[in-house]
């Protein structure tokens, strides 16, 4: 039992489960101050987004496995359907339990934010709902998988940046911002070099199945001139939001440069596919960082 439990837990990927957090966290922050925010409504969002990151990590698994992605060509960690820890069908299991789980959480949150008479809201938030249990799974599931279409980048930035930071904010003030938009490009151009990186360190094996990333159609090089663009990008985008503000505690959030830079160094001096992984895990805790700063910055008045 415990055993089987270990081999679930390593399905479910806990290392990705902070920067799925990133988001929601910014987007709560920037909502703080309100005098409606419900700490309850951010837990919830919370967990519908750590569902919602594990129905995605299990569909991959269960997706890469079923269409030989996952070999002993590829660099990353073995995952747990090519390693014969869990069968197909109980990858199907958990995808359902977990969509199941992830929509429960989901519900509640919209019900208890916009109450039962906002059908407007309600319709548009169940909407997004299905549409990110859909985005989760068809990531690699599927004859048309979008990942295998070079679309997977897209849909990190807008599900791990537009809706998760928006959208949060959204459910907390009932209204939208200029400020919490750049924010939401900012957090979702971090997430898309997470990604990135992972298809760097995948580009070989991935190219030799016919997983078309965007990293495949780019080209080693040019993914990596992309990564540096998006990821300064991202960063010019954080100095229009806190540098114009009077408080010193208010430029918090810029001290991410520090490892940002570091980061942008060692992938420009990689040459080895597997180096990019480390870097993957240092980009994603950035960014967690990165809204860790956002949120006490937030607290202080920002």
């Amino acid at each position: 039992m415990i055993y089987k439990a270990k081999i679930w837990i390593r399905a479910a990927r806990l290392r990705t489960l902070p920067l799925s957090l990133s988001g929601i966290i910014v987007g709560n922050a920037m909502s703080i101050k309100e005098p409606n925010f419900s700490w309850v409504l951010f837990v919830f969002m919370l967990l519908t987004a750590t569902g919602f990151q594990i129905i995605s990590n299990f569909a991959n698994d269960y997706g890469d496995g079923v269409k030989g992605t996952d070999n002993d060509n590829r660099l990353g960690p073995k995952r747990v359907l090519q390693s014969g820890l869990l069968s197909k069908e109980e990858l199907k299991q958990g995808i359902f339990l977990s969509s199941l789980v992830s929509f429960v959480l989901a519900l509640f949150s919209i019900i208890y934010a916009f109450g039962i008479d906002s059908w407007l809201y309600i319709f548009l938030f169940i909407s997004f709902t299905f549409l990110s249990i859909w985005a989760a799974i068809r990531y690699t599931v599927g004859e048309a998988a979008y990942g295998y279409q070079g679309f997977g980048d897209l849909f990190v930035f807008l599900f791990f940046g537009g809706l998760s930071v928006m959208g949060s904010y959204f459910i907390q003030v009932k209204s939208l911002d200029v400020k919490v938009g750049v924010l939401a490009i900012a957090i979702g151009l971090l997430a898309v070099g997470v990604l990135n990186l992972n298809n760097m360190r995948d580009l070989g094996s991935d190219r030799l199945v016919g997983k078309r990333t965007f990293a495949v159609f780019l080209g080693q090089k040019k993914a990596k001139t992309y990564h540096i663009t998006i990821l300064i990008f991202s960063y010019i985008l954080l100095l229009t939001v806190f540098v114009p503000t009077k408080e010193p505690i208010h430029w918090l959030p810029l001290l991410v440069v520090f490892p940002l830079f570091t980061h942008l160094i060692r992938v420009i001096k990689t040459k080895a596919p597997i180096a990019f992984d480390p870097e993957l895990k240092k980009l994603a805790l950035t960014t967690f960082l990165l809204s860790i700063l956002i949120f006490i910055t937030a607290l202080s008045g920002l």
